[in-house]
């Protein structure tokens, strides 16, 4: 058993990738913490600290050179050639191949398996509720603290200004929207209420979270 933040120096991962790690489980936390129906918060909370392990695959590490400090551009480079060479080219694949290497459970592999963006309206119709906040939750952080939904959308659309927006990425937002609306009618809580503030506080105690 080793705690996460000992996992994510084994596997050398970029620290912007790792704070994304750790506020998309806060997040989880939060919303588990004030959930009205029985859920495996440790599970999703392992899930969402795994769910980008592979990530660094498909970066173009010029992009953000903000992210490639202190160590630089060439130092992140080789890293990535690490991983491409032992997990080859598609980052969902490396993260699936490390969570199995760390011996975690099927049922966190399935919820790992869930997230995504393009999973949207395959979360909208689906029963799974964990697998439901898992997903959620990633789509409450952007690269430098939590958002709304809405402002979320906003930051993507500023970021990748250079992709031609498409018609399904529309849809994908309207089932965005109702997985929040299918969350939030089981809570005790509203959406506004996950703060950057919160966020903060849980994210230095999950550096401990155990990996059994």
């Amino acid at each position: 058993m080793r705690s996460i933040e000992e996992i994510y120096q084994e596997h050398k991962l970029m620290p912007n990738l790792k704070e994304h790690m750790y506020r998309v489980a806060a997040v989880a936390s939060i919303i588990c913490d004030n959930f009205k129906e029985n859920l495996d918060k440790e599970k999703i909370i392992e899930a969402c600290l795994l769910h980008d392990m592979g990530n660094i695959i498909k970066f173009d590490l010029n992009y953000f050179p903000e992210f490639t400090k202190p160590e630089g551009v060439e130092y992140w480079s080789d890293i990535q050639k690490e991983y491409k060479e032992r997990y080859g080219n598609d980052e969902h694949h490396a993260t699936i191949a490390i969570s199995k290497e760390l011996n975690v459970s099927q049922r966190v592999l399935g919820l790992i398996d869930d997230f995504g963006f393009r999973k949207a309206c395959e979360r909208v119709q689906g029963t799974d509720i964990e697998a439901k906040i898992c997903f959620y939750s990633d789509m409450r952080v952007g690269p430098f603290s939590v958002f709304s939904i809405e402002e979320r959308f906003i930051d993507g659309e500023k970021r990748y200004s250079h992709r031609k927006f498409r018609i399904e990425e529309q849809e994908y937002r309207e089932c965005i929207r109702e997985v929040e609306r299918q969350i939030f009618a089981k809570s005790k809580i509203k959406p506004e209420d996950i703060t950057n503030e919160q966020v903060d506080m849980i994210t230095k105690e999950l550096k401990g979270f155990v990996i059994k």
